[in-house]
């Protein structure tokens, strides 16, 4: 508690943000504006594709193919329906042959094949009422969806005895590219108001409740701009503007929400705006600082992985953390110290109570987290095992598992691309989509490759071969597997063509030759995100508490947070439980990158929260010394700012949830889940509990660590005596008294922001 007549001790931080407020707001409000202007038509370059290896042998057969054998890899689907007639009959004939004309008189399209002009039954539906045309849209995918704009309207619909619609991959990107900016207008027209009702529950006032808000439209216009630019130099995924949107507001409230309490209670204790500023950045501001850069290291690891969709998330979550951080520690200083004790006006809540004065911020906080916590760690070996044994039980459908690539169906089952896959599935012969090319380069003999059809067609997994297609020294072979596109057999398949021995080069490709090549690019490189997580989290831990089992407990907690959230993704998107109430459609299987994305999302999350728990914990451990009523007094302090932090991101992921696009839904509710129970199962029962029963051996650490952490450390426990007022590294009082929002006071470490 500051004292109200002594005069403020500032440092170089807060002389910073608080030199000229009114300046420093109006070069945000311009650097914002630019911003807008920078972000505008970022989703227009941005792509929808990114989960293939592009390193891969599957990728280079792709593109060689699409070079050299452009109808070996149609991109663009015509299904033609002829309704009661059969796609035989001559009316019917003659108008596919002018659609089939009119689509090789377009620039930008090669490769033009139809059932009528090749008589292939694979282009005819069984039931002989639907036929294919098939093209190739050349060019990069912002080429390819120009030219499907250009010329998709005068295809699709009734051209006289026929009706037809458009598919093929290019579609279905264009389609979901459309859809999710769409949905993306939508959650935010859904997630800005709800937020910013449950900030006024919160703070009460209004103004209060707006800093938060802005704080978060801030980085997120910010982060687009950061995008658009990046789309000069790399690929970025059309997904990560979804996590720009949910982690923008999320943690930018998050920050906001624990520094503008901060200063409120800073205020209720008589101190002026100035000295309330100068507190509250070093303690709250402090640990924003930190938490920021738990959430950016995790990350960050999607940065090994070569796959675009991947390192696209990694590009907008980092400036977007970073953004939030920076706007929440610089921008909000200077709005607070403007209004100054106008922070409280517009107060909702009067409303409500008749006359009767407004509660003190601090009046009976935390009473029940405190009780709570007493309960636990009373039973602590029975509310560790059970909330660890639910968490596991959560988690088992993640065993069950299964790899796969997404399609059109993670597209509404409306959509038009969704459509004609569809009735390629259900309606055409053989296994549409389930071939594999096997590129051959290299020069070679009529007789070689037909030793070499002979070869592959005898290994066990395969349907039959067609082909060689020749072209100078390539050629190409199309291999049917028995068994589905991409199921064990089809994997075992890819391997043992890239084993069998030709005498000129061969790479294959096909669908389930990138999921095997997906699968091997991220197996080779978990383990090096996976240790740039735990190190880096490790030793960030370490210089918060100066402990080497918190660290560990920490690592371990959160990866056991994470359970409920796998369990879930299987059990629902995976196996098809609510797919109904949902509005989804289940391919069987789960995108091979979309673990890896929710555990580098959610597991920072859980450290966000992890960080402002911990921090409380161990600066009242350094001023009493007792283990006991630290954890039981930290939970007090936090559980309901944590709790309330973790509803209002959980809102904003769940409006991101209502996506029509499967993979934004899965990540916006499961995300949205594994944020509720980390605050609510793990952060109030399973850690206070599992401290209770490492008790004060919790606090250990080997000498030569002990001593490190002093020197470098970061953590806010000085050398304070129990129950008294300790001093801190600069040699000025620092009072025992509670700070009441969860964030350290500065009690001894050297590097708080001042």
């Amino acid at each position: 508690m500051t004292e109200v007549n002594s005069p403020p001790r500032l440092g170089g931080w807060t002389r910073f943000v608080t030199a000229r407020p009114r300046l420093s707001l109006l070069v945000a409000l311009v650097l914002t504006a630019l911003a807008v202007v920078a972000g505008s038509g970022v989703a227009d370059r941005l792509g929808s594709g990114g989960w293939e290896d592009p390193t891969a042998q599957s990728t280079y057969a792709t593109k060689a193919l699409e070079r050299e054998f452009p109808a070996s890899q149609p991109n663009l689907l015509l299904l033609v329906d002829s309704g009661s007639a059969s796609v035989d009959d001559p009316a019917v004939a003659a108008e596919a042959d002018r659609l089939t004309a009119r689509l090789v008189s377009e620039k930008g399209v090669i490769g033009v094949g139809s059932y009528w002009r090749t008589k292939s039954p694979g282009l005819r539906a069984k039931d002989g009422h639907e036929a294919l045309i098939a093209a190739h849209l050349t060019g990069d995918e912002k080429a390819t969806n120009d030219t499907l704009d250009r010329i998709a309207p005068a295809l699709r619909g009734t051209h006289g005895p026929v009706q037809v619609k458009v598919g093929g991959i290019v579609a279905v990107r264009h389609e979901m590219q459309t859809i999710i900016k769409e949905d993306l207008a939508r959650a935010e027209m859904i997630a800005l108001p709800v937020t910013l009702l449950l900030l006024v529950m919160v703070f009460g006032s209004a103004i209060a409740a707006l800093l938060p808000l802005g704080i978060g439209i801030v980085a997120i216009l910010g982060t687009n701009a950061v995008l658009r630019g990046l789309t000069e130099f790399t690929d970025v995924s059309v997904f990560a503007m979804n996590l720009t949107t949910a982690l923008g507001l999320g943690l930018a409230i998050d920050y906001a929400l624990f520094i503008v309490r901060r200063f409120r209670e800073e205020l209720s204790t008589g101190a002026e705006p100035l000295t309330a500023i100068a507190t509250t950045l070093r303690t709250a501001g402090r640990t924003v600082l930190f938490s920021a850069l738990t959430v950016a290291v995790s990350l960050a690891a999607m940065l090994v992985f070569p796959m675009y969709f991947l390192r696209s998330f990694a590009y907008a979550g980092i400036a977007v953390v970073l953004l939030a951080a920076a706007a929440a520690l610089i921008l909000l200083p200077a709005a607070l110290l403007l209004l100054g004790h106008r922070v409280n006006s517009l107060d909702l809540r009067r409303l409500f109570r008749r006359g009767r004065p407004a509660p003190a911020p601090t009046a009976g906080e935390g009473t029940a987290w405190g009780r709570l916590a007493h309960l636990v760690m009373r039973r602590a070996p029975f509310f560790a095992l059970a909330t660890a044994a639910v968490l596991v039980l959560l988690g088992l459908p993640f065993l069950g598992v299964r790899f796969g690539t997404a399609d059109d169906r993670q597209l509404p089952s409306g959509a038009e691309s969704h459509v004609v896959q569809q009735h390629i599935r259900d309606g055409f012969p053989g296994n549409p989509g389930g071939g594999l090319e096997v590129l051959a380069e290299g020069r070679a003999t009529p007789a070689q490759y037909t030793a070499y059809k002979a070869e592959i067609a005898r290994l066990p997994e395969v349907a039959g071969v067609d082909g060689p297609l020749v072209k100078g020294d390539s050629a190409y072979f199309t291999v049917l597997p028995k068994g589905e596109a991409v199921d064990s057999a089809a994997q075992r398949l890819v391997g043992q063509l890239r084993a069998t021995d030709a005498p000129f080069t061969t790479k294959v490709t096909g669908t389930a030759a990138v999921l095997v090549d997906s699968r091997h690019a991220i197996a080779g490189r978990l383990p090096w995100a996976a240790a740039l997580i735990v190190v880096v989290t490790l030793l960030l831990v370490f210089l918060l508490t100066g402990s080497v089992l918190i660290p560990i407990q920490a690592v371990l907690l959160n990866a056991l947070s994470l359970t409920a959230m796998f369990g879930a993704v299987v059990w629902v998107f995976q196996d098809g439980h609510l797919s109904g109430l949902l509005g989804f459609t289940s391919s069987g299987s789960i995108e091979t990158t979309l673990p890896v994305l929710m555990f580098c999302v959610a597991f920072g999350l859980s450290m966000d929260y992890g960080v402002f728990l911990l921090s409380r914990i161990k600066e009242e451990y350094d001023r009493t010394g007792d283990h006991h009523e630290a954890v039981r007094h930290g939970l007090q302090r936090t559980g309901g700012l944590i709790t309330a932090a973790a509803v209002i991101l959980a809102v904003v992921m769940v409006a991101i949830g209502t996506s029509r696009v499967t993979n934004t839904k899965m990540l916006g509710l499961g995300i949205a889940l594994a944020v509720l129970m980390d605050a609510m199962i793990v952060r109030s029962l399973l850690v206070p509990a599992v401290m209770r029963l490492t008790g004060t051996a919790t606090w250990w650490a080997p000498g030569p660590l002990r001593r490190f952490h002093e020197r470098f450390g970061v953590s806010e426990g000085g050398e304070n005596p129990p129950g008294g007022a300790g001093h801190n590294a600069t040699g000025h009082d620092v009072p025992a008294d509670d700070n009441g929002d969860g964030s350290p006071h500065e009690s001894g470490g050297v590097r708080a922001i001042r």
